[in-house]
């Protein structure tokens, strides 16, 4: 008899107790060996492929672990290491790994930026001229064999070349991408050999490149990957996989790829079934990612049981696997272990644990749709509860998204009126310093805080040490010399979370996290329903910081954009009118800033970029109501208020004309790792207002040596003028010990402060 398969994409890392997280950052501190890193991965690999094979997924995948990022995992398997790292040859070290992720004192970290629209950051690969590919790993190959010791066949993930080659870089202009890919594909082959020989019958080539534009440089590309790999012999079948959009015009490019199987997200895009089903050869293996792996709904099971019954009408049922969209990387891990969740909104949710049981659950229906109908009529009903539950709308919100006019989107006078009414105002020196927000959150902080959450001391004793730790901050900002101070923010556990926690229309896991990138993680709030500010939520430390010193210490908030991106948002109404919502929310909190005599004030978008969709004629839309929000959010202050953004992480250049509408007093980008390219883009468009481009990299823990930080304002004046430059590090602090924040922050300010020197002296 045939049957449907069961099958996923990839699963969490970190564990459900973010294990993980914390044999990384010990390791990495000295306070445990290699040996016990690898020992704790090896367990966390073991639970997850039970916990897979129990839950009813046939062939779990293997090779998705990472100790820090798929990406970088595939560079260090070819040999993609840059020569900085004194790589002298055989496999790639844990140090030489983490060093490329990390940097060291002697060696920058390589670049990070998101992963396609997700909050994911990857390390992008580096093609350097001369660079020597080899295949230096066989990690896919131990991790397959690893999980066929404990009886449980897998599906290795390989990140496929033609991707591998768009997401990296060239390091120069005479590298060019394809001569990347031809010196790659026969260590692509051989590894895929390798796993072929080892009992690998099928292996996920991972091609999520193909969801987007892609130029004829690009189709090239992946043809000739995939014709050189068919030209070999004796390797497994291959799952071409696909995520987070549509093949759309690249449907014909992937069927022609000449792979066994091919996965496609049918949550982002379930439009594109139709088409794929009309031209897709008969023998074609067919992976249907009908479970969102990127969001903590339940799936409807009756519209992804319509979907399946129209796939298997044109191929059978032995064609077909079911899975989720995308790994479920970015999902939380167990839904079982929250608590604390409103019984009514847990009841709508699905954590990864339990979407492997809906993917399970599905490949059931449509093999003997009748044994489980009890199952589909409760979801059913479930799915019908949402929709109708009076927790979710709220009448008042609703009215004031419909008064929304053009006035409440713009401020009262264009950039150079306010320049000097702010000029007058805060009297601030050439190239003013200043930080992105966020302090070091110390373990004194972070256990202080679970103190308080979890009832050991009350409100007052909780306050009293959130003051010491505020009034530290601004005192070390004084004496170090730093022109407009920040709070540290030594109250807020997360950006998004410390607000969304304050703001109706949120609910919070207590375990929900997701890798961010290395050992980073995040809990993301969860929007169920209508948002509005019952009350003031930063006020009384903003003021509280600005009594402390004469000297102007910004509000710092979160933008509506931002906290929409990173959050799971509720998937009943479109994004643009919950971030109206929001955007509602952070105009009423910027209003009672500005009324306590706050007068610059941060609202940090750095998701505005990575929210594009991946698609350019989906990106007009998106930007319009995008840009908007910020503008909703920003423009109720009066002209001799300065209002700050911060992004990181992100290519400006295809958006530039959108950041320029957004009309914020003065933005703050990550710059150090590319060492200033980004401004390209704002001197391409002679951006008029304030840019602080971040000088040193907050996401290592190397020191910026002495010149480096000045190498970098240059650099950045060879395109800004020296009225536009602000100085600050490229993102918050938080991560960060105290010993090396002091030391860089005074480099920082001492540069900064040489330099305006030179400057007034040549005027």
């Amino acid at each position: 008899m045939s049957f449907a398969k069961a099958g996923n994409l990839g699963f969490p890392r970190m564990g459900g107790q973010r294990e993980l997280k914390f044999a990384l950052e010990s390791y990495w501190s000295g306070k445990s060996g290699e040996s016990s890193l690898l020992t704790i991965a090896q367990g966390l690999r073991a639970n997850h492929w039970r916990l897979q094979r129990d839950a009813g997924i046939e062939t779990p995948p293997s090779n998705d672990f990472s100790l820090y990022d798929h990406v970088l995992d595939m560079a260090a398997t070819l040999g993609a290491v840059p020569a900085r790292f004194m790589h002298t040859g055989g496999p790639v070290t844990h140090q030489t790994y983490f060093a490329m992720a990390r940097g060291a004192q002697n060696a920058k970290a390589m670049e990070m930026t998101k992963w396609f629209d997700t909050n994911y950051h990857y390390v992008v690969p580096e093609f350097e001229p001369g660079m020597r590919y080899q295949l230096l790993s066989t990690k896919a190959v131990a991790d397959y064999l690893e999980a066929k010791a404990l009886g449980i066949e897998t599906r290795p993930v390989l990140l496929g070349p033609a991707s591998f080659v768009l997401l990296g870089k060239p390091t120069d202009a005479s590298v060019a991408r394809g001569q990347v890919l031809q010196a790659i594909l026969p260590l692509y082959e051989e590894l895929l050999s390798r796993l072929q020989v080892v009992g690998a019958e099928w292996v996920q080539i991972d091609e999520p490149c193909l969801c987007l534009d892609l130029d004829h440089d690009a189709e090239e590309i992946f043809r000739e990957a995939y014709e050189a790999l068919y030209r070999g012999s004796g390797l497994p079948k291959l799952m071409l996989t696909t995520y987070f959009g549509e093949l759309g015009a690249n449907l014909d490019l992937a069927l022609s790829l000449g792979t066994a199987g091919v996965h496609i997200d049918l949550v982002r895009a379930p439009q594109q079934l139709t088409a794929l089903l009309a031209k897709a050869p008969r023998e074609l293996y067919l992976s249907l990612g009908l479970v969102d792996g990127r969001n903590v709904w339940r799936t409807d099971l009756g519209k992804a049981v319509a979907l399946l019954e129209s796939a298997t009408m044109v191929l059978g049922v032995d064609q077909i696997q079911v899975a989720p969209s995308c790994s479920l990387l970015h999902a939380p891990f167990d839904l079982d272990a929250e608590r604390k969740l409103d019984t009514s909104v847990r009841s709508w949710m699905a954590f990864a644990k339990q979407k492997l049981a809906e993917v399970a659950l599905l490949a059931h229906a449509i093999n003997g749709r009748v044994v489980i109908q009890n199952q589909l009529d409760e979801n059913a009903l479930l799915i019908a509860s949402r929709k109708s539950s009076p927790l979710i709308h709220e009448q008042e919100v609703e009215r004031r998204v419909r008064a929304i006019d053009g006035t409440m989107l713009r401020r009262r006078n264009p950039y150079p009126v306010r320049r000097e009414q702010q000029a007058r105002e805060l009297s601030l020196p050439l190239f003013p310093t200043t930080t992105i927000g966020s302090f070091p959150q110390t373990a004194e902080v972070r256990k202080t805080r679970a103190a308080f959450r979890n009832g050991k001391i009350d409100q007052q004793a909780y306050d009293t040490f959130v003051e010491k730790e505020t009034e530290r901050c601004i005192r070390f900002q004084e004496r170090i010399g730093i022109d407009v101070l920040v709070h540290g923010e030594f109250e807020r556990n997360d950006m998004v979370e410390y607000f969304g926690e304050q703001l109706h229309g949120f609910v919070f896991s207590e375990n929900g996290w997701v890798q961010s990138y290395g050992s980073r993680c995040v809990k993301p709030p969860i929007i169920y329903g209508d948002v509005s500010r019952p009350h003031p939520m930063t006020v009384r430390w903003s003021t509280y910081a600005q009594s402390l010193s004469k000297l102007p210490v910004k509000g710092m908030l979160t933008g509506p954009v931002t906290i929409l991106q990173w959050s799971f948002v509720r998937d009943d109404q479109p994004r643009s009118q919950t971030c109206q919502q929001i955007a509602l929310a952070i105009r009423d909190e910027v209003a009672d800033l500005e009324a306590a005599g706050i007068k610059v004030i941060q609202i940090d978008e750095p998701a505005i970029r990575e929210g594009l969709p991946l698609r350019r004629t989906d990106w007009p839309e998106y930007l319009n109501w995008s840009i908007q929000a910020f503008r909703l959010a920003s423009s109720g202050v009066r002209d001799n208020t300065q209002i700050h953004t911060h992004m990181c992480y992100s290519e400006f250049n295809d958006i530039i004309d959108s950041i320029v509408e957004m009309d914020a007093d003065v933005i703050s980008i990550e710059c150090s790792r590319s060492r200033m390219e980004l401004l390209d883009a704002f001197h391409r468009v002679r951006y008029p207002n304030g840019i602080g481009p971040g000088v040193y990299d907050i996401h290592s823990p190397r020191i910026p040596e002495d010149g480096e930080i000045k190498d970098l304002l240059n650099k950045a004046l060879e395109v800004l003028t020296p009225q536009q430059l602000w100085v600050n590090p490229d993102c918050g602090l938080k991560t960060r010990g105290w010993k090396e924040v002091e030391l860089a922050l005074t480099n920082m300010v001492e540069t900064a402060a040489g330099l305006r020197t030179a400057i007034e002296a040549q005027t």
